[in-house]
């Protein structure tokens, strides 16, 4: 697991996200969802690919209910991505690096 992946809380989340300067990928997952599992690695190379320009931030819906509740979270995987603190794409399931790059690339 990349150490440039944040793992944010209901605690934290408005200001590791919301009040981030650079886009952020979020990724609503639980230790028991096996696409979450899937998807994982992909994201772990995305932090390392977009250090500096985008984060990546993960949210434990277990964890983190309040959060998840706010977002609408139904189904997990659900990546949100915020910038300037509002949500500017969602993507619902497991996908491939590369459809979450151009997620990614369409914010920057």
């Amino acid at each position: 697991m990349s150490e440039k992946v944040i793992h944010a809380t209901d605690a934290d989340f408005d200001s590791t996200v919301l009040q981030s300067s650079e886009p952020v990928l979020v990724d609503f997952w639980a230790e028991w969802c096996g696409p979450c599992k899937m998807i994982a690695p992909a994201l772990d190379e995305l932090a390392e690919t977009y250090d500096g320009k985008a984060k990546i931030a993960k949210v434990n819906v277990d964890h983190n209910r309040s959060t998840a509740m706010k977002y609408h979270v139904r189904s997990i995987p659900m990546l949100l991505l915020f910038k300037d603190g509002q949500v500017q794409a969602t993507q619902i399931g497991a996908v491939g690096k590369a459809q979450l790059a151009q997620m990614i690339d369409k914010a920057l």
